[in-house]
């Protein structure tokens, strides 16, 4: 699934707008239609798993066989790939690494494209280039089905527990229909515009959480090298004014605390490489930074101190 992207990209500005809505939107919105999913890493396994707590049946496919294992005993039905997804649900989520990824799987030789029914809902929950969600938006409305951005926030904990924020963009009209699915996974669902803009939203999140694990990363450092206890440290950061997510809930210090990816020999967290893929390849190039100090040292340099207390 490591296409490599194509150079055009198609820029539209209202997604979908030759669609027919009324096909799509007449499904109903209490039915346990079949779901399908594609992708099931670290977050799409919990999240497809939480789509079958909910009740509704779940197709789902993964270029690793072993990712399907867990799913499958809990009653899904794996197919070999996406446009054998397409073939069976007209309500896909996927959930995949890169920009390069979510090109192959919508539009390569086995992609959902190839066998989308007219009126499917297709959301992408991956976090990419908005100018991507916007091409595969394009091609989508070319095969009368609607796609919609939704990227999350809150990490593995939240996926498994199903209390993610989605921040959607896409047609408006289709919102409510994709509420109803991302609500059996999520906490916050959230509306953001038209499509690219969740994904726009999702760059602003990582940005901030980059810096605040840097920083936290970095103090927690400092303070271990200066003596102090760092159990004893993060409390007294978690009840002074510089308490942020990356200290009072997935603090990056082995012995903390339980349930985070640092309490687990840094396992099933999200990855420094896709945190830089996520700065270099749509913040990094595309925001003009104002932290002048740092401009001396690539955000993927700084990044390794996440590994390391």
């Amino acid at each position: 699934m490591a296409a490599a992207l194509r150079g055009s990209r198609y820029l539209v500005g209202r997604c979908c707008r030759h669609v027919d809505f009324a096909l799509v939107s007449t499904r109903s919105m209490a039915s346990k239609t079949q779901v399908g999913f594609v992708g099931l890493g670290n977050m799409g396994n919990p999240m497809a798993k939480n789509l079958l707590k909910h009740g509704y049946p779940v197709i789902a496919t993964d270029v690793f066989p072993e990712s399907c294992k867990e799913v499958q005993e809990l009653g899904a039905q794996i197919v070999d790939n996406p446009a054998e997804v397409a073939d069976k649900a007209d309500r896909i989520i996927t959930m995949l690494p890169s920009s390069p990824n979510v090109v192959d799987v919508y539009t390569g030789p086995n992609g959902i494209l190839k066998k989308v029914k007219k009126g499917s809902l297709l959301i992408d929950s991956s976090t990419i280039d908005p100018a991507v969600s916007k091409e595969m938006a394009a091609a989508a409305e070319k095969m009368g089905a609607v796609f919609m951005d939704a990227p999350v926030s809150g990490g593995v904990g939240a996926a498994g527990s199903g209390k993610l924020t989605f921040m959607v963009g896409g047609a408006e009209e289709e919102f409510t229909a994709a509420k109803e699915l991302l609500s059996c996974m999520g906490a916050n669902v959230v509306y953001c515009g038209q499509v690219g803009t969740g994904q726009a939203a999702k760059i602003c999140n990582n940005m901030l959480l980059a810096i605040g694990m840097i920083g936290t990363s970095e103090t927690m450092n400092l303070g271990i090298r200066l003596g102090l206890d760092p159990k004893l440290l993060a409390k007294i950061l978690n009840m002074s004014s510089g308490r942020c997510w990356s200290s009072d809930t997935y603090n990056p210090v082995p012995g903390v605390m339980e349930g985070v990816p640092s309490g687990n020999n840094y396992q099933g967290g999200f990855g420094t490489q896709l945190m830089a893929k996520a700065l270099q390849g749509q913040c990094y190039k595309r925001v003009s930074m104002t932290w002048a100090s740092h401009r001396t040292q690539r955000p993927t340099q700084r990044l390794r101190c996440l590994s390391a207390p």
